[in-house]
């Protein structure tokens, strides 16, 4: 049986006793990647790895169901949490194609996995509003934003005192002119418009 490296290396009882029963072989290639466990032993758990009050208004704290929403809360996390910092930072994303006149509407999607610095995926979607590809827009926004758990906190200045999550619990968090909503802030984007 065939064994990507990340398996073969990490696990490969679990590679032949769960994957290799799980996964059909034609699914599985030298480029294979597999997340076991990647942030190390995890003896913390329940209340004391995650304190805090959440999963409460999720969706009217986003986009009140207007948008995609991938089900993680914000209020309670740290800013560490990517529940909580990497919908700021795709909030600032997709509000900057926007502005930027990239597309009339966007979403930027990501996803991680835990001790992975480095989102497993960005994607971006202008709902056929782009005015150049998306594929051309995702490139420019992977050069202008940084997705990275400990440099969004430091982009966005997620560590600031004051009471800027406070604000959050009435309203919401996305759509408001206050200088403390840092992921409001729209940023340039360097692009060329098509010739029209």
């Amino acid at each position: 049986m065939f064994l990507p490296p990340s398996l073969a290396l990490a696990s490969p009882r679990l590679g032949r006793h769960v994957i290799k029963p799980v996964i059909p072989e034609k699914y599985l290639d030298e480029k294979t990647i597999f997340h076991l466990n990647p942030s190390g032993r995890f003896v913390i758990g329940g209340p004391h790895g995650d304190a805090g009050l959440t999963g409460r208004k999720i969706i009217i704290d986003t986009y009140g169901g207007w948008g995609a929403h991938g089900g993680g809360a914000f209020s309670g996390k740290d800013p560490t949490k990517v529940d909580r910092s990497g919908a700021y930072i795709v909030r600032q994303a997709a509000k900057s194609i926007v502005a930027n006149g990239l597309a009339r509407r966007c979403i930027v999607q990501v996803s991680y996995a835990i001790g992975v610095p480095e989102p497993l995926s960005v994607f971006v979607d202008t709902y056929g509003t782009g005015k150049i590809p998306d594929k051309e827009i995702l490139k420019i926004v992977k050069e202008s934003f940084d997705f990275r758990p400990g440099m969004m906190t430091i982009n966005l200045d997620l560590k600031r005192g004051g009471n800027r999550f406070l604000k959050t619990a009435a309203y919401g968090h996305f759509g408001r002119d206050d200088p403390d909503f840092t992921w409001e802030v729209v940023k340039p984007l360097k692009w060329e418009k098509p010739q029209a």
